[in-house]
């Protein structure tokens, strides 16, 4: 089945850096995709580099045509017209490679690890210190995109980790961030 993609470059701004309105773009697609409960569309980000750590200035959107065809008629992207560019929906090159780009979480502070496992198994303090108490903090070099929490407001890094060129195709169903921990996605 053939997939279809849609990029959004970031144009410059001297007024905002590309990685904010690169960000501000990703959130609003995220928002869109949990609304319409997509699980088809995938997105990457073409300029990836880890060294220097940086996504680019264009988000990628891949998958069926009717679908993106349906996400791009929406108005998700209205507010940020000035700011970005959209290329017309066309066919992913057959000869594209296939990569997986994965969410990736830091293994934060001890303390915010117990409260965690608190609040969402039920352990008590006590038990939740004595399992998680030492836990050094982990800080990943990887791209990442600034989102603000929907339940709690907080600003927190979605770290993407890019995996090597696959030699098949797996496939899988994408998160309301586009993302998959088992898809394969076209990469080019």
């Amino acid at each position: 089945m053939t997939s279809y993609y849609v990029d959004i470059g970031i144009r410059p701004d001297p007024e905002f850096p590309t990685h904010q309105l690169l960000s501000a773009a990703f959130a609003k697609l995220h928002r869109e995709l949990a609304v319409r409960s997509a699980s088809t569309i995938s997105v990457s980000f073409p300029g990836y580099a880890i060294s220097p750590i940086t996504l680019g200035s264009t988000m990628r959107m891949i998958g069926p045509l009717h679908e993106l065809g349906a996400l791009m008629d929406a108005s998700w992207l209205a507010s940020l017209r000035d700011h970005v560019v959209v290329t017309p929906i066309v066919a992913v090159p057959a000869d594209a490679e296939q990569r997986m780009l994965r969410r990736v979480q830091a293994k934060s502070s001890a303390e915010r690890i117990q409260r965690r496992q608190i609040r969402r198994h039920g352990l008590s303090e006590e038990e939740a210190k004595a399992k998680y108490d030492g836990v050094r903090p982990q800080r990943l070099r990887l791209p990442f995109i600034m989102l603000a929490s929907g339940s709690s407001g907080q600003s927190f890094k979605l770290f993407l980790k890019l995996g090597g060129i696959e030699a098949n195709t797996q496939s899988g169903t994408f998160n309301a961030y586009g993302l998959s921990q088992t898809a394969t996605i076209p990469w080019f």
